[in-house]
């Protein structure tokens, strides 16, 4: 994709940003769910925001990470931590898993579009360009249940997940063989990606599982 630059670094890293901050939502309501102590938000909202995008890194070699590089996420996370648990300790609002699947889904979409758009700026092959996005979407979810005591959401909801990262990192990579804008590719993977997700939820589609 001749236009893969597009994105340009603003661009790329208000994308971060948003997945960030949808990842870290999401973390901080299910350890609030959890209730678990102040460090305890912090802690699981942390490895939800960076755990894909770190694990990422470190299959690419990408040096420094990426929170590394730009220190402003971490603040940002610490924000989003301190002002959510006032937000909640204040109005006294329960917290259901219902909620914490609309700011995962959309952090789905976002991580797996920069996930793909890395690894094909670091000339990866497109299988695993699609399977690197896959993987920092759905890493950071995977880390999040772990510490939570859960089996994650990504193998035992049977409703799509991973899968619907698969799917949306194929949308950008076929409109980067194409030669499509860079923007085309980003909106395209978060729609497709986030889209099937909450339809997955809404119309509570479901996987086949194991039979014994």
């Amino acid at each position: 994709m001749s236009d893969i630059e597009s994105w340009g670094e603003t661009l790329r890293l208000l994308v971060e940003l948003m997945g960030t901050a949808a990842f870290a939502l999401s973390g901080l309501l299910e350890a609030a769910r959890k209730r678990l102590d102040a460090v305890g938000v912090c802690v699981v909202a942390f490895l939800t925001a960076f755990g894909g995008g770190t694990l990422r890194d470190l299959l690419l070699d990408r040096r420094p990470f990426f929170w590394v590089q730009h220190v402003e996420l971490l603040w940002a996370v610490m924000a989003l931590c301190v002002l959510a648990m006032l937000f909640l300790r204040q109005q006294h609002l329960e917290v259901t898993e219902k909620a914490i699947q609309w700011p995962d889904a959309l952090g789905l979409g976002l991580f797996t579009a920069t996930g793909v758009h890395l690894a094909l700026m670091e000339q990866m092959p497109v299988l695993v360009a699609v399977l690197m996005g896959l993987t920092t979407g759905v890493f950071g979810g995977v880390l999040r249940d772990m510490v939570c005591n859960e089996v994650p959401t990504a193998f035992r909801d049977h409703r799509p997940y991973a899968v619907c990262a698969f799917a949306g990192g194929w949308v950008y990579a076929g409109l980067w063989l194409l030669d499509a804008p860079g923007w085309m590719a980003l909106v395209a993977c978060v729609v497709v990606t986030a889209g099937l997700r909450i339809v997955a939820l809404w119309r509570n589609w479901e996987l086949p599982a194991w039979r014994v």
